[in-house]
């Protein structure tokens, strides 16, 4: 599974989802905007977090990033207790058993080291292009032709 984590969820405020689940809006909570994090389980909310934080249900993502999927890790964000970096995403994306696998081989992806100051960043236009720069070369100077050498 994967996240998406540059576009927000349209027509849906951290606030509003505060109140659908009944939880109290704090001030601490006021910045955090709703990401689109894919078209799977749109309904199931996910927290991308800095590692400052952990419940039992957390799950480590590399060394500085934790995935919580529980809402106890909203109520801590609203009361100012939860981890000081969070991103959260309704839904995600999915793929099959080897199926990402077999994209990233057949040169489907581009890959880069995880960045918690992209990650985390509020500028969701410029996530894109920053990951792409730690590659260390022009994108535009790619194309979608093959060819033979």
């Amino acid at each position: 599974m994967g996240l998406v984590v540059n576009k927000l969820a349209p027509h849906i405020t951290f606030p509003e989802l505060l109140g659908q689940l009944g939880i109290e809006n704090g001030q601490a909570a006021e910045h955090i905007r709703v990401h689109f994090g894919g078209p799977v389980e749109t309904s199931r909310g996910f927290v991308l977090h800095s590692n400052d934080y952990a419940l039992e249900s957390s799950l480590g993502v590399g060394d500085l990033v934790s995935l919580t999927a529980t809402v106890d890790i909203l109520r801590a964000v609203v009361d100012g207790q939860g981890p000081q970096r969070v991103l959260f995403a309704l839904g995600y994306a999915g793929w099959g058993a080897g199926q990402l696998d077999a994209e990233i081989q057949a040169n489907g992806w581009l890959t880069v080291d995880a960045d918690p100051e992209i990650l985390f960043s509020s500028d969701l236009d410029g996530k894109w292009r920053r990951a792409i720069a730690k590659l260390g070369f022009d994108v535009t100077r790619l194309s979608g032709d093959a060819g033979h050498a």
